[in-house]
């Protein structure tokens, strides 16, 4: 068995052309007076009402390892921004680059014209050019920002945010840190895609081995053994293909620090400690614990829930959860967050003193894709238990534009609900871990009408092609934007016909997870949809404009995992 401490390229495919955050940064461009450092790692723009941020090339280390990057006011990430709701907030976005830029304020809802996505919202950032946000802040909790141009987000064009609620905060703390998680990769990610292209598993250096196969010979016998092995090859697909970029080319951060750096959070004994956890990866799941802490889940996707105890969670990218913890000894705590394929890790501390450190957990061994993950081990997969196609005896009308062809590498026949399961790899670590069947709105959702209609897509693609797509149409082959009339209230039921889990974004409004908790149905402005899932959210179009939709890694975006939503009259 391959251990992800066994990969041994990831130098050799190293080439310093863009890097993360470093010491020397504040000497490199002006910080404005305002602007303060209150967490390692990550600088802070304190609340003057107007903020200037401008994107640029930047030097940094990861690590130690000098590298380019692409920053935000010369950091990476680039610093907290800290609103309160109901406030009026102007950005001026200046782009330094000698290409077009741009900013998407990621889960927070505003004017199409402020949401930042070149091509549906606006024209971009020209190079040298500053465009003036403005708009009121109209919710509170954890959300973050990117670049929605090209590739600009893997090399550096994030940061988080945090509002604060207009009235008093349903989860009290005495400490807070944001915990911001990310992926570095020293290569250019224009040639990283190029490599994925080229080759399937280019970044996958756990594949199974010979010796792999005789222990499944030997645990299962000769004929089952062949007949997997087939099926797989059919597919042309492997049963390690947990994630197509790994730690064979990426450097996890935590705050933009590597695991070497050691992020450290101080603390008091016996202190509320809320962590804001954010998954601001370009392409990675993160499987977080802490050793020796509970964690209460208070917060997913900036909404407050009814806290849920446990021991870990699998953060998927672009999804955020705050959690409260409360270390009560005087000692150091490691707050580790493994790569879901287990090639690497992000790492960092809670201490009651500076310079403390706690034992890093091994990492754990890699875990493996299953026919169920393919919509195939039918004795164990159920129809979707929430109802996706009645409500209340309304009849529904379903959107359905599938087709096979060189980018749909699979179809689910049988595809389940897997709302109960924690995601890759946790189903069997013997302590409590989050799944989205535990998230449960803390206050009613404002609208409870059923759904007029159900609309359906697959997601679709091929590993070995490297093609993404949203029923077999990659977004350039599209003829038009998915169309919601404004107002209403609509169920989408997203199927999963790859092995790959895919975290699904809609700009400007936020989903309904349908996980059988009514009108107390968590509210999210990302779910996953885990290989041979088949889950249903409700919308309410109220925000009419131009939207994005599309899966949140960046790799399956570029491919063509992406469509538009046009949210206005079935005439229009």
């Amino acid at each position: 068995m391959n251990r992800p401490s066994d990969i041994t390229r990831r130098r050799l495919l190293r080439s310093a052309t863009v890097g993360t955050v470093g010491a020397a940064l504040n000497t490199l461009l002006p910080v404005p007076l305002w602007a303060a450092s209150n967490r390692p790692g990550i600088s802070s723009l304190t609340h003057p009402g107007e903020y200037d941020l401008e994107i640029g090339p930047t030097l940094v280390t990861v690590d130690g390892e000098p590298a380019r990057a692409t920053g935000i006011n010369g950091t990476v990430p680039g610093p907290l921004l800290r609103f309160k709701e109901g406030e009026p907030i102007t950005l001026n976005v200046r782009n330094a680059l000698d290409e077009d830029s741009s900013i998407h304020w990621h889960g927070l809802l505003l004017p199409t014209n402020m949401d930042g996505v070149p091509g549906l919202s606006y024209a971009g950032i020209k190079p040298g050019e500053t465009y003036r946000y403005h708009y009121h802040v109209k919710q509170s909790g954890t959300y973050w920002y990117h670049s929605h141009s090209g590739l600009q987000e893997q090399v550096g064009v994030y940061g988080p945010i945090v509002i604060d609620p207009a009235d008093a905060d349903p989860v009290t703390c005495d400490a807070e840190f944001v915990v911001l998680l990310s992926d570095w990769t020293f290569e250019d990610p224009d040639r990283l895609f190029a490599n994925l292209k080229r080759m399937d598993g280019y970044y996958n250096y756990q594949k199974r081995t010979v010796f792999d196969f005789f222990e499944d010979v030997e645990a299962r016998g000769w004929k089952a053994t062949m007949a997997d092995r087939r099926m797989w090859g059919r597919m042309r697909m492997a049963p390690s293909d947990i994630a197509d970029v790994t730690g064979a080319t990426y450097t996890y951060l935590m705050n933009g620090l590597g695991p070497d750096s050691n992020w450290t959070g101080l603390f008091e004994p016996g202190e509320r400690v809320r962590l804001r956890f954010i998954n601001g990866s370009a392409m990675s799941f993160f499987n977080v614990r802490i050793p020796g802490l509970e964690m209460t889940v208070v917060q997913a996707d900036g909404q407050n829930i009814s806290p849920v105890v446990i021991e870990e969670f699998q953060i998927g990218t672009a999804e955020t959860y705050d959690v409260v913890v409360t270390p009560s000894a005087d000692r150091a705590y490691t707050i580790f967050a493994e790569a879901m394929d287990r090639s690497g890790f992000a790492r960092g501390t809670l201490s009651p003193r500076a310079g403390m450190a706690a034992a890093v957990p091994e990492m754990r061994e890699r875990p493996l894709s299953t026919m169920k993950d393919m919509g195939m081990d039918h004795g164990s997969m159920t129809r979707m238990d929430h109802g996706d196609m009645h409500h209340g005896g309304r009849s529904m009308s379903v959107t359905h534009d599938h087709r096979r062809g060189p980018g749909v590498a699979n179809l689910n026949d049988m595809p389940g609900a897997r709302l109960g399961e924690p995601g890759a790899g946790l189903g069997g670590v013997g302590h409590r871990v989050l799944t989205y069947s535990d998230l449960k709105a803390l206050v009613p959702n404002p609208d409870a009408r059923e759904p007029a209609r159900t609309m359906e897509l697959h997601l679709t693609g091929s590993m070995e092609r490297y093609m993404w797509s949203f029923d077999g149409l990659k977004f350039t082959e599209v003829e038009g934007p998915i169309q919601f009339e404004h107002g209403e209230r609509l169920r989408m039921v997203l199927v999963n016909d790859t092995m790959m889990a895919h975290p699904i974004h809609l700009h400007g409004m936020f989903v309904e997870l349908v996980n059988g908790n009514g009108s107390y149905n968590p509210r999210k402005h990302t779910v996953v949809v885990k290989p041979g899932e088949r889950l249903a959210v409700d919308v309410t179009a109220d925000a009419p404009g131009l939207w994005a939709f599309h899966c949140h890694l960046l790799y399956h975006m570029k491919a063509g995992m992406m469509r538009a939503v046009s949210v206005g009259t079935r005439e229009a």
